[in-house]
């Protein structure tokens, strides 16, 4: 049974949550500001977390920022609908993905599940024989591994840059657009998403390039969208 860290200083969203998350099979773990997620975290292996922006103590952005240092868990951030630089700082900071509240309970299910079947998908048990990797100058990725390299390194990135990266590399001088990136990433249709894919690629540039505003691998074709470069 996955676990799912909720935490949210308003009680009542929390325990809405929890509802839905336990119908669906989850076990729901709970905490009302950041230090206590940060004090669940460290005593329990937690698979998935839910984590509002603005709360007491230590909010949610400082939390996220100080989580990614050694977790690389799928974290979903929930933010008040006028606050879109929130959501923007989130994925900087490194969150996967943002909910807007007021929320549809159904639609949160839904992002959770998303993520969890990438996270699943990224940490499962794989065969090491038939090895499908594709390579680039310094840059490999192996995907029966779930291992990304660069010059020999190993990069460790989030499901949803992991993902990202596949698809890139998988086809090698294909120019994506943005919306194309997000709805094969995301599974839905693409409105307004521009920042959401622009931050994700930004990490990715972050962790497999020397100098990511001069990148070697992961080009932007103006006005069109982004490639790996073939070398």
């Amino acid at each position: 049974m996955a676990k799912i860290l909720v935490c949210d200083d308003d009680k009542e969203i929390v325990e809405a949550i929890d509802i839905y998350l336990s119908q669906e099979g989850y076990q729901v773990l709970k905490a009302y500001d950041g230090e206590e997620a940060l004090k669940v975290l460290k005593s329990q292996k937690v698979d998935l977390l839910v984590i509002d922006v603005m709360m007491p103590k230590l909010d949610g952005i400082r939390a996220t920022l100080k989580i990614r240092e050694e977790n690389n868990m799928p974290i979903i951030i929930l933010s008040a609908k006028s606050e879109d630089a929130d959501k923007i700082l989130g994925l900087n900071v490194g969150a996967d993905d943002y909910v807007t509240k007021p929320f549809n309970p159904l639609e949160l299910v839904a992002r959770v599940k998303s993520q969890m079947r990438r996270y699943t998908q990224l940490g499962s048990t794989v065969d090491h024989t038939n090895q499908a990797v594709y390579e680039v100058g310094g840059l490999a990725i192996n995907d029966d591994l779930k291992e990304v390299t660069v010059d020999g390194e190993p990069v460790k990135l989030t499901p949803i840059e992991y993902n990202i990266l596949l698809l890139l590399m998988k086809n090698q001088g294909k120019v994506f657009s943005i919306d194309q990136i997000y709805e094969n990433i995301w599974n839905e249709d693409a409105i307004g998403v521009d920042n959401t894919v622009a931050v994700h690629i930004r990490h990715i540039r972050e962790k497999i390039e020397i100098n990511p505003k001069e990148p070697r691998y992961l080009k932007v074709v103006w006005g069109v969208g982004y490639k790996i470069e073939k070398l």
